[in-house]
């Protein structure tokens, strides 16, 4: 088959930008706390002051060496740039569009918001605690959920008390909301 038919490119992976992350509804706002958009900022200087300098130095040496064809640290170092420059490129986009919203804010309040620490129980009885977050800060592993996601949107504005439903795969599922807590603002309560 003829090389104008397939696509053969080292680079080919530079079309899935963000493909890790899921996507924001078409119109919703990039809702971050401040600790989310805080990291985000880190990474994103951390790549541009320290990572991308270094690779370029490396890719820059490697180059002088000769044939790039066979020079490992060429090749593996232009691939590391690649990554480098799509995450950064992601990053950039994702800060700029970012709406930083303090849960602080709505410390003491019995209704969940954004930022909101809920636990919850079924119908069984059991209860599980999340933290509604971002979608670029969010970790199922420590609890916390996207403000997108499934049950942070039966959730969002409920009350301590209310019984909301979750639609699930297997149906809907009643769920009661138990706590709602929020972070205290920085600095203490001040009375």
């Amino acid at each position: 088959m003829s090389k104008a038919f397939t696509k053969e490119s080292d680079d080919g992976d530079d079309d899935d930008e963000g493909a890790a992350l899921p996507a924001l509804p078409a119109g919703a706002r990039n809702y971050i706390t401040p600790q989310g958009y805080r990291r985000l900022r880190e990474e994103l200087m951390a790549l541009l002051d320290v990572e991308r300098p270094k690779v370029v130095e490396t890719v820059s040496w490697a180059a002088k060496n000769g044939d790039r064809s066979e020079n490992g640290d060429y090749l593996y170092g232009k691939k590391r740039l690649r990554e480098i420059d799509r995450r950064i490129r992601f990053l950039t986009k994702r800060l700029d569009i970012a709406e930083v919203a303090d849960p602080s804010a709505h410390h003491g309040r019995d209704q969940v918001f954004f930022g909101a620490t809920v636990t919850y129980a079924n119908a069984r009885g059991d209860e599980r605690t999340v933290t509604i977050k971002g979608i670029d800060e969010a970790d199922s592993l420590h609890g916390e959920v996207s403000w997108i996601s499934p049950i942070a949107r039966a959730l969002l504005k409920s009350r301590e008390g209310d019984e909301v439903a979750l639609v699930t795969p297997g149906g809907v599922e009643k769920i009661e909301v138990v706590e709602v807590r929020y972070p205290a603002p920085e600095g203490g309560l001040k009375a």
